[in-house]
């Protein structure tokens, strides 16, 4: 036969007691861990977007310092002012053309097709209706 060995009541409490605060503390840091974790994870991806737009800031830093180099030629000036702000020197016209974009063509063309289809299907559809009626 075995015997249990009865553990003392105040030995139940404690262990009562200390286990209920071993597990409160471990669930605390489960959970500043998980925080921390997504803590992390936001300030890289805030890194990131950051990185991508410091880029982006030098690009545009490169360009702007390469328009000073150009206007700082007067040729240039005068190209680009004729250009932009329609200037002419005497005895020159300005003719404007105006492009027009293919991607707005694009769309309208591709647009008009569907009424097509839904109009050709609804003629298809009243010719069946039309025949089963006639035949009945």
């Amino acid at each position: 036969m075995t015997t249990k060995k009865k553990i003392p009541r105040a030995s139940k409490n404690r262990l009562i007691i200390f286990g209920t605060i071993s597990i409160f503390l471990m669930g605390n840091l489960v959970v500043n861990f998980i925080n921390y974790m997504i803590n992390i994870n936001q300030l890289k991806e805030t890194q990131r977007k950051l990185t991508s737009e410091l880029l982006s800031l030098k690009e545009d830093a490169e360009d702007l310092s390469t328009t000073i180099q150009k206007l700082k030629d007067p040729d240039y000036i005068a190209r680009y002012a004729r250009e932009k702000y329609d200037y002419s020197t005497d005895g020159e016209y300005i003719i404007k053309i105006e492009e027009k974009e293919e991607n707005d063509s694009l769309e309208v063309n591709e647009n008009k097709k569907y009424p097509i289809y839904i109009y050709g299907s609804v003629i298809v559809l009243v010719g069946i209706f039309i025949y089963i009626v006639k035949r009945k």
